[in-house]
């Protein structure tokens, strides 16, 4: 068992996760990453243990009875955690509440919803035992607009009041729990789309106030900040990092125009 802290990301082999787990492992954090898919998430720790500690787990979080499972593992393999980030989810393309797959529509909300309510619950009572600990669950900008998204819009909606019941509940075991609230950022699997033609990067820019999106490293270090002491006050929240898309989304699409030539 290592005597560093212990950082757990789920989803931590891709996209925000695994810049979290990199962004925590350069830190001097020990880091278990826990993800469905084995090949990444081995490479992963792998190329994080040249400098230090960190192991794999294939798990489904959808699975409480595998998130329990592997929770224990975790302490016994490396120690309680003292962060949780709940990056694992799935990503939807646009349909109607009328014409879903309601078996997709399930599956979302078991592995994003139910899969951060299972890591919390697991890996908190650790946290609850040692009375510290900073969980950051992934919001969105889908958290706080509608979006035609009919799984994944409410579902980001349910975890950030989530997040505010988990603040609360936690709060007296002196562990803070918050949620960081990303606009479209460029991962792999975004650029994939877009070269796909199933997004549009102009029409995504037309609306931020910057121009520029944020990167898996942008969320990776607010969220860094949230698990930090600098933010030992700060809980209950969802820090929007989205190159100003909640301030630019009605602003620029108002039917009056923008008091500027572009």
């Amino acid at each position: 068992m290592t005597t560093q802290a212990i950082a757990v990301i789920t989803g931590g082999s891709s996209g925000i996760g695994a810049a979290t787990a990199r962004l925590f492992a350069s830190r001097a954090y020990s880091v278990a990453i826990l993800d469905v898919n084995r090949d990444r998430g081995e490479k992963m720790a792998a190329a994080l243990s040249a400098g230090g500690t960190a192991r794999f787990y294939d798990c489904d979080v959808s699975d409480a009875k595998a998130v329990d499972a592997v929770a224990a593992r975790v302490e016994k393999d490396l120690g309680p955690a003292e962060v949780l980030v709940t990056s694992a989810g799935l990503i939807p393309n646009t349909e109607s509440i009328m014409d879903m797959d309601m078996e997709a529509h399930d599956r979302m909300w078991r592995v994003n919803y139910n899969g951060t309510i299972h890591a919390c619950r697991s890996f908190g009572r650790q946290m609850i035992a040692r009375k510290r600990g900073a969980i950051v669950t992934l919001g969105s900008i889908n958290s706080l607009l509608p979006l035609p998204l009919p799984a994944y819009n409410p579902g980001k909606a349910a975890i950030a009041r989530l997040t505010q019941l988990l603040a609360v509940e936690l709060g007296r075991h002196g562990i803070r729990v918050n949620s960081v609230g990303p606009t479209y950022v460029m991962t792999e699997t975004l650029q994939a789309r877009v070269d796909a033609g199933l997004r549009d990067v102009n029409k995504i820019m037309s609306v931020h106030a910057l121009d520029t999106l944020p990167s898996p490293e942008d969320i990776a270090t607010a969220i860094a900040f949230l698990c930090s002491a600098e933010a030992r006050t700060i809980t209950g929240v969802l820090l929007p990092v989205d190159s100003g898309w909640l301030a630019g989304v009605s602003y620029k699409t108002y039917a009056g125009g923008v008091p500027w030539k572009e």
